[in-house]
């Protein structure tokens, strides 16, 4: 017998096996480059890396590659991912809600819609820390020293414009002050961030609750607030029940470059769409305390522009845009 007929008679013995292999075996994406417009250790990285995390086991992708460009909320490396990647189907950039703001706030020339929206995949709520060494011992101590006197309350955050700066100024307007007097410190990543709490260079922090999760749970930061509509952590209290009528919540997402053809686009919709739907992906949402807020395609681009909206609207009315 020829070794052709021999392979023709085999293969309708494969097919049932081929066909009952779980789809997740075989790479979707050859290679995939992964842009963090933030530097190391913050959300956007973490974020980034925790899909590597759940999709290279998965067989979803093949290589990953990681690039970080940190400063101003992204804008810094927004238009580097914009000009080097354009009409490449093979990158994705991690951003959400900071990048959003602090494209307004910079008035950057390069923006969120220069690129193309492939999925909303997390949202997080933000919580209020001070160090551990501090004489703030709760979230009331830490309110009156803003009300009397906001410009001596220094309080780190992510970039100019984001979601803590944003918290930090609605925070202030509940307290009849106004959100130009806040002491804000921006930091381009969660990294610096943590080191300028830890270190007591300033009094207070802002950011998103998997941040500080390790210093919260190791002793090393109190915290005081989380931001979301009730709470993230039974011992924390929110802001609303501290008496702030502030609820704030940070999502995070990825986009492709601009100019990629539609079959590309899709591909990519397709990867973070198995992705979700993986147990692990599941698994890996819980342990890090991000809610799912997975959003794929004209509903992310629909979401994306009514959030841009909202955000601008809030910024001119604190005086940040």
């Amino acid at each position: 017998m020829s070794t052709p007929r021999r392979a023709a008679l085999a293969l309708p013995f494969l097919a049932p096996w081929l066909a009952a292999r779980p789809a997740a075996a075989q790479a979707r994406l050859n290679s995939l480059h992964m842009f963090i417009p933030a530097g190391p250790g913050g959300g956007w990285d973490g974020l980034g890396r925790a899909i590597e995390q759940v999709a290279r086991p998965a067989g979803l992708v093949g290589n990953m590659q990681f690039e970080n460009v940190g400063g101003a909320g992204g804008t810094v490396g927004l238009p580097r991912f914009v000009g080097q990647r354009r009409g490449r189907g093979d990158a994705l950039m991690v951003a959400g809600s900071v990048m959003v703001g602090a494209v307004l706030t910079n008035r950057a020339p390069v923006g969120i819609k220069d690129v193309t929206p492939i999925a909303r995949m997390t949202q997080e709520v933000g919580v209020v820390v001070v160090p551990a060494s501090s004489d703030i011992r709760d979230i009331a101590g830490l309110l009156a020293a803003m009300r009397a006197n906001p410009g001596a309350v220094s309080v780190a955050g992510g970039s100019a414009g984001g979601t803590d700066h944003i918290t930090l100024g609605l925070m202030l307007k509940a307290l009849g002050r106004n959100a130009r007097e806040a002491s804000y410190v921006a930091f381009a990543g969660g990294g610096p961030a943590n080191a300028a709490i830890l270190g007591a260079q300033v009094r207070a922090g802002i950011s998103g609750y998997s941040e500080f999760a390790e210093q919260i749970r190791a002793g090393r930061m109190r915290a005081l607030a989380t931001t979301g509509e009730t709470r993230a952590d039974p011992a924390i209290p929110t802001l609303r029940e501290a008496g702030l009528d502030v609820v704030m919540a940070n999502w995070r997402g990825v986009f492709a470059p601009p100019g990629i053809q539609p079959a590309a686009r899709e591909a990519l919709t397709r990867f973070v769409t198995e992705l979700h739907a993986l147990p692990a992906w599941k698994e890996l949402l819980a342990t890090r305390g991000w809610d799912d807020a997975f959003l794929p395609g004209e509903a992310f681009e629909r979401f994306l522009a009514a959030d841009i909206a909202a955000t601008e609207a809030v910024l001119k009315e604190l005086g940040l845009a």
